[in-house]
């Protein structure tokens, strides 16, 4: 909201962060000051909600905060884009309450019929997407209809799930028993009404359907609602099961689900996380590489800032941010070898070369590099 755009930047400007704000609220002139302040690199945070516009042309963000959730998997997937353009890493956060998903529910309230069926759906897979136990790339290049087989992920430990993985559980018997009850429900139904069977609650839509009539109906009562969505979402993920987009996301078996209750075999999964209970553990920092001289990259960076203001140019646009990481790494004292380095021709090298030239050049000499 745009009170809390205001409310955290204030809170960060108070802690010595150089932050601004950004919302439809603000008259076009503030909006645009603000915006071009952080291109220069005058500001360091902007605290948005999403008038911020899509098309910002800055290459080297870092990283990328959610303190809301985002009301879908495709507002997600493109405000995280927005970080590590120019093939540096960025870093994704974001911070996750149930609390959040029932608030923007009720925002919902007042739309069309439809609209709203459609909103909670959108909500209910944003949801599965931050409670998942499981690679969070694999989970989200799934829902854009692409199944991710690599292990790259998870030998660079990219997500956080892959950082701290969960024990896994084996699971073919109930596996097995999902499949079967909704083989016997004969039909499509959502996530919840067939974790409502499992776990045998008589609710007004289970007695309608009669499905507290099915032989299997309660079979699965011993285990919590997060433990069956995570064997369903896993499902869902390796092409047991199928969401039927149409009908707003009810689940049909898959000849693969077919096959598994034909001839069950072993299947592992770690049970998501349950934020219901709002309980987590603070996720460990990632450190950089090793190789890049820290010091020498904030000193080669101010020299960049104060380049580009006499210039009056964005940053960036004098040397990008991996030029200068490579520069930390290689310490060239001459243009020749300023402009083997990445993204640095010649001419750049000649143009604006000089002065980083001098400073590594010192700066090697003092530290006896």
């Amino acid at each position: 909201s745009r009170k809390m755009v205001e409310e955290l930047a204030e809170t960060l400007r108070i802690n010595n962060i150089r932050a601004l704000e950004y919302h439809a609220g603000l008259d076009s002139s503030t909006r645009a000051k603000h915006q071009d302040m952080f291109l220069m690199e005058d500001a360091d945070v902007i605290v948005a909600t999403i008038a911020f516009g899509m098309g910002i042309d800055k290459p080297d963000v870092r990283f990328v905060i959610h303190y809301d959730v985002p009301k879908s998997l495709e507002s997600y997937y493109q405000e995280t884009g927005r970080g590590g353009r120019d093939g540096l890493p960025g870093e994704c956060l974001m911070f996750y309450s149930s609390r959040d998903l029932l608030k923007l529910e009720k925002f919902l309230k007042d739309k069309p019929v439809a609209e709203r069926e459609i909103g909670v759906q959108l909500l209910h897979e944003m949801a599965a997407f931050a409670e998942n136990s499981g690679c969070r790339r694999k989970s989200l290049l799934h829902y854009f209809g692409e199944d991710y087989m690599d292990t790259a992920c998870e030998q660079t430990k990219m997500c956080d799930n892959h950082r701290h993985p969960k024990e896994k559980l084996e699971c073919t018997e109930y596996v097995s028993l999902m499949l079967e009850t909704l083989r016997e429900m004969n039909g499509k139904f959502m996530i919840e009404h067939i974790i409502n069977v499992l776990r045998g609650e008589k609710t007004h839509n289970i007695k309608n359907y009669n499905h507290d009539e099915l032989e299997r109906f309660g079979e699965g009562e011993a285990k919590s609602n997060i433990f069956w969505k995570s064997i369903i979402r896993q499902l869902i993920m390796d092409n047991y099961l199928a969401k039927d987009i149409e009908s707003y996301g009810t689940l049909f078996l898959r000849e693969k689900g077919e096959t598994f209750i034909a001839n069950p075999h072993s299947y592992t999964i770690s049970v998501d996380s349950d934020f219901s209970a709002e309980n987590f553990e603070e996720d460990e920092p990632q450190s950089g590489g090793d190789s890049i001289d820290q010091v020498l990259t904030a000193l080669l960076r101010d020299l960049r800032k104060q380049i580009a203001k006499e210039a009056n140019l964005p940053p960036y646009i004098i040397f990008q941010d991996p030029s200068i990481e490579e520069m930390a790494t290689k310490y060239p004292v001459t243009t020749q070898e300023l402009s083997k380095i990445t993204g640095i021709s010649a001419t750049k090298a000649q143009r604006y070369g000089g002065q980083f030239i001098q400073l590594i050049d010192k700066y090697v000499k003092e530290n006896d590099i």
